[in-house]
């Protein structure tokens, strides 16, 4: 049960294929920022000094999108939001570009969805990451450690909840992070953490067809 800390509900932290709802616990909650964090992991470098050297982490490009879906199914490719595309054109989802150093926040990326806007015909919001050119540069998931995605309130800057990936990701080149849904005009948030072999942002499009 999340605890209240200064009156305010702690951040409910869930386990992979846990389910939670946004909107129900949260009266009036129109906008959300979706928050997603990873750490390059320090590899041992090999060698007769390998207690005396590591090798730095490798620098690995993760690029988060979200996939807008009509019925479950990915219709068009406008309804993919991603850093080639930073808003959809209902203005409802934004990308806010790579890399963002938020204040204190530690998210790598973030993407802002205005539930109150999301068009009717629209009932889930798939965000997923992928590392660009994974299998040119013989990177995976199991390269990056600290994975989380969170949901704060896109007006406090709350955070509602976090789910913190702990798999083991090795040759895994894409990530299912988790899925925002609309159930009974109720806006809920589901942790999937499924890791997929799809190199690149196409290829995981190619799953909601």
């Amino acid at each position: 049960e999340p605890k209240l800390i200064d009156g305010n509900m702690a951040a409910v932290s869930l386990k992979k294929g846990q389910k939670i709802s946004l909107t129900k616990e949260n009266a009036g909650l129109d906008k959300v920022i979706v928050g997603l964090g990873w750490d390059a992991a320090e590899k041992e470098s090999k060698g007769g000094f390998r207690s005396m050297f590591k090798a730095k982490p490798a620098n690995i490009d993760c690029d988060a999108s979200a996939l807008m879906l009509k019925n479950g199914k990915l219709i068009k490719n406008e309804d993919i939001v991603y850093f080639g595309r930073l808003k959809h054109a209902s203005g409802s989802v934004q990308h806010m570009g790579d890399n963002l150093t938020g204040d204190g926040a530690g998210d790598d990326e973030q993407i802002i969805v205005e539930l109150s806007r999301v068009p009717q015909e629209y009932d889930r919001i798939i965000v997923v990451a992928n590392i660009y050119q994974a299998r040119q540069r013989k990177q995976d998931f199991g390269m990056i450690k600290n994975a989380y995605i969170r949901i704060m309130d896109g007006n406090t800057n709350r955070e509602l909840c976090i789910y913190n990936l702990s798999d083991n990701y090795d040759d895994m080149s894409a990530m299912i992070f988790g899925e925002l849904y609309r159930r009974d005009n109720e806006w809920k948030f589901n942790a999937i953490g499924q890791g997929t072999q799809d190199e690149s942002l196409s290829d995981l499009a190619k799953r909601y067809l």
